[in-house]
C-alpha cells in the first residue's frame, strides 16, 4: 500500500513538473473566435465564387493574415485593392493587432464594390478604403508603416517598392504578389518606364537590409523584412 501511495505520489509531482515546465498555451491558442471572426468567416466561405477580378486566392489571403498577427503590425498598406478580398484578409489580422489599412485602388467600380464588402464582412472601421492613382498617392504617403502588399501594376512594382522602402519600419514586411523569383512573364514596360516583376525581383534581391522569400503557392508572393542596421 505504502509503495503504490508512493508511486501514486510521484506520477503527480511528475505531471505538475511538466505542466509548470510547459507553461500557458500560447495567446493565439487561447484566444476564442469572436463575433467578428464568425462574422468574417461566414463572409469568405458564402464570396469564395467571387474573387475573379484581379483578386488573391485564399491561401494567399491567409498568407498575409498570419504574418501580420504572427509579428503584430499595425500600418498597413495595399496598393490595389481590386474589389477586397486580400483587404478583408489583411483587415481582419489588424482586427487582432489593433491596426489599420490605407488600400488603393483607381477604378471606381472595383472600389465601390470593396467598400460594400468591407462593409458586409463587418471590417470598415480598420480600412481606410481610397479612390486615386496609387502613382501619385503613394509617394505622399506619410510613413511610417510596418506592412506594405503591391498588388497592382505590374510594371510599377518597382517604383511602389522604392517609394515605401524609407517609410517602412525596421522589423517592417513588404510583400507583392504575382511574384516568383525566376519569372519574368510579368514583365512588360508601361508608362513608368520600368520592366515588371522580373525587374521588381532584381531590386529586391540587390537591396541589402534585406531578408526575402519567395512563396510559390497561390499566385506566388514575394515576402521581404526590413533587416536592422548591420544585421545583413
Amino acid at each position: 500500500m505504502k509503495s503504490l501511495i508512493l508511486d501514486s505520489t510521484i506520477t503527480l509531482l511528475m505531471i505538475l513538473a511538466i505542466t509548470c515546465t510547459i507553461g500557458p498555451a500560447p495567446l493565439a491558442a487561447q484566444e476564442q473566435e469572436t463575433a467578428l471572426d464568425r462574422q468574417v468567416r461566414e463572409f469568405l466561405d458564402s464570396h469564395q465564387r467571387v474573387w475573379r477580378d484581379m483578386n488573391v486566392p485564399a491561401v494567399d489571403g491567409q498568407k498575409l493574415y498570419d504574418i501580420i498577427v504572427e509579428h503584430g503590425y499595425t500600418r498597413a498598406v495595399e496598393i490595389g485593392t481590386s474589389t477586397g478580398h486580400s483587404g478583408i484578409w489583411i483587415a481582419w489580422a489588424l482586427s487582432k493587432t489593433g491596426g489599420r489599412l490605407i488600400t488603393i485602388d483607381i477604378d471606381e467600380r472595383r472600389h465601390n464594390q470593396a467598400v460594400a464588402f468591407f462593409e458586409e464582412a463587418g471590417l470598415s472601421e480598420y480600412i481606410d478604403a481610397r479612390l486615386a492613382d496609387a502613382h501619385e498617392l503613394v509617394p505622399r504617403l506619410e510613413g511610417p508603416f510596418d506592412f506594405v502588399f503591391s498588388d497592382a501594376d505590374k510594371d510599377w512594382y518597382t517604383r511602389y517598392f522604392e517609394w515605401m522602402l524609407p517609410k517602412l519600419e525596421v522589423g517592417g514586411c513588404f510583400t507583392a504578389h504575382n511574384v516568383r523569383q525566376s519569372s519574368g512573364r510579368y514583365g512588360g514596360r508601361g508608362r513608368g518606364g520600368r520592366r515588371g516583376t522580373g525587374a521588381f525581383v532584381q531590386a529586391l534581391l540587390a537591396t541589402e537590409g534585406l531578408d526575402t522569400t519567395f512563396h510559390t503557392s497561390g499566385g506566388g508572393l514575394s515576402v521581404s523584412f526590413k533587416l536592422p542596421p548591420g544585421v545583413f
